[in-house]
């Protein structure tokens, strides 16, 4: 599975201007909802409710908050581009650069493959530099779908 498989263009924000860890999930859950038709607050409970059970804040600027839902139908992924937020990660360190991950109940592997190629492509030095460097949604898009070489 590659990322472009879980990613449309449309769920790609730039330059969020969130003052929180939770306002950041707040806006991911909203799109979250309006691309997957599940309840905003229910996709934030459970993203909340993940994050209680340690960060997803990986470090360097990366987050990848992720949850599965029982409701899902097809994993769902979307990525945002933002002011720095402290997301109480492993580094102390805020996070600008944020894949989301939502996943069915049942996906079994794919939840932790998933998570795996995402962690790849963020770690990659030239990959963040350049995210961090895109002016708008499109660009973002490209620079992922361009850096994604997976299976």
């Amino acid at each position: 599975m590659k990322i472009v498989d879980i990613l449309s263009p449309d769920s790609v924000l730039c330059t969020v201007e969130a003052t929180s860890k939770k306002q950041l999930l707040e806006i991911l859950a909203g799109l979250a909802a309006r691309k997957t038709g599940l309840n905003e607050r229910l996709v934030l409970d459970a993203l909340i409710e993940r994050e209680r059970l340690g960060t997803t804040g990986i470090g360097h600027g990366v987050a990848l908050p992720h949850t599965r839902l029982t409701n899902l139908k097809h994993i769902f992924c979307a990525f945002a581009k933002s002011v720095p937020v402290d997301f109480e990660s492993v580094d102390d360190k805020p996070v600008d650069l944020t894949f989301l991950l939502l996943v069915p109940e049942d996906a079994g592997a794919d939840h932790l493959k998933a998570l795996a190629r995402l962690s790849r492509l963020l770690r990659d030095e030239a990959v963040a530099t350049a995210l961090r460097g895109a002016k708008d949604a499109t660009a973002l898009y490209k620079i992922i779908a361009e850096n994604d070489t997976g299976d």
